[in-house]
């Protein structure tokens, strides 16, 4: 449970604080029961720009405060006593979380779309912002990525180019922006059996199929080949990221490097009593496409070598990120590196 401190403004200039309130969902980054609540009090349209503060290092829960833009100054829900707040720049500060960031986002996807209902902020966070949008032809999904992310539309292109139905629909882009269709189906935090088998052997394909020449960054973290070549990578292929109808989500982690690093990503992340099964997927997936290659003994290499990609990428966030919302990844690169060097000895 979070206890939320909204410091509300329009046009970046502050106007007053909303009473706190608590919300049941723990995730700091969960913003769409923030805004419900502020609109429903402030009688007006807001969006959560960023994370301003916190009281815990987890993520989640605690006393959370945010900078609220308003559509317009609200008559009602502010407290008169609140003191008064500066809101200076900084030149990390992504697009979304400067003043009429969430609003240009929402514009863009207009022009695209005809949207038939209140648009929904359900993400924000210095690694996206993203909205739901209802129109004629089903919902919608507005997505906008930081710059050192991958280009999660030139990702979907390379993906749907083997398999169109792996990969969420594309119904527009522009750097750091995404439009997608609704992938059908639920979140796979534990996915069964049948999940397995319906993303995993598809994956591998599409790996196999675009094996070569680097189309993505490469991180620099590698591993003994044994048979396999180097490929595209999710870099976050852990199941919470596909859906139950066998659509794959959250590009913005891709680059190139060995596949056992995906695998291994996803088998550290399911119950130790399902790691069998899903490795078995794996390497059966791998052996049909490559006979003569050891993909068990390239995932047992990949196991720590991940965590060192992890370690990798949780720097460039810290990098990369404005001093407020650091808080996200603290201590991640250097909980990768034990994890790593765990696995290797």
């Amino acid at each position: 449970m979070r206890e939320i401190r909204a410091l509300v403004t329009v046009g970046g200039r502050y106007v007053g604080a909303a009473e706190p309130f608590t919300v049941d969902s723990p995730w700091w980054n969960d913003v769409e029961p923030v805004t419900t609540r502020l609109d429903e009090v402030l009688g007006v349209t807001t969006s959560v720009l960023r994370l301003v503060g916190t009281t815990t290092p987890a993520m989640r829960d605690g006393v959370v405060t945010y900078q609220v833009e308003a559509d317009r100054v609200p008559e009602r829900g502010l407290s008169a006593d609140s003191p008064p707040h500066e809101f200076p720049d900084h030149p990390l500060r992504l697009p979304w979380a400067r003043p009429g960031g969430p609003a240009a986002l929402v514009a863009w996807a207009r022009r695209h779309v005809d949207v038939t209902g209140p648009p929904v902020q359900v993400k924000t966070w210095n690694l996206s912002c993203l909205y739901r949008l209802p129109t004629a032809d089903g919902t919608v999904w507005a997505k906008a990525t930081p710059p050192f992310m991958a280009d999660e539309a030139e990702v979907i292109r390379l993906v749907a180019s083997v398999d169109p139905s792996l990969a969420p629909r594309l119904i527009a882009s522009e750097p750091g922006r995404v439009l997608l269709a609704e992938a059908s189906g639920v979140d796979c935090w534990q996915p069964g059996s049948d999940v397995v088998e319906r993303i995993v052997p598809r994956w591998v394909a599409v790996q196999a199929a675009l094996a070569g020449e680097p189309r993505l960054r490469v991180r620099g973290v590698g591993v003994p080949a044994f048979g396999l070549p180097d490929t595209v990578l999710h870099g976050d292929f852990h199941p919470g990221n596909w859906r139950s109808g066998g659509v794959v989500l959250d590009w913005g982690d891709a680059h190139w490097g060995h596949p056992a690093l995906d695998a291994a990503r996803l088998i550290g992340f399911v119950a130790p009593e399902f790691r069998p099964s899903v490795e078995r997927v794996w390497v059966d997936a791998w052996s049909r496409h490559f006979p003569s290659s050891d993909p068990a003994s390239a995932l047992r290499h990949a196991r720590p070598a991940s965590h060192l990609v992890g370690a990798v990428v949780y720097q460039e966030f810290l990098d990369n990120i404005e001093p407020s919302e650091r808080v996200y990844h603290l201590g991640d690169p250097e909980a990768e590196l034990e994890r790593a060097q765990s696995l290797a000895v």
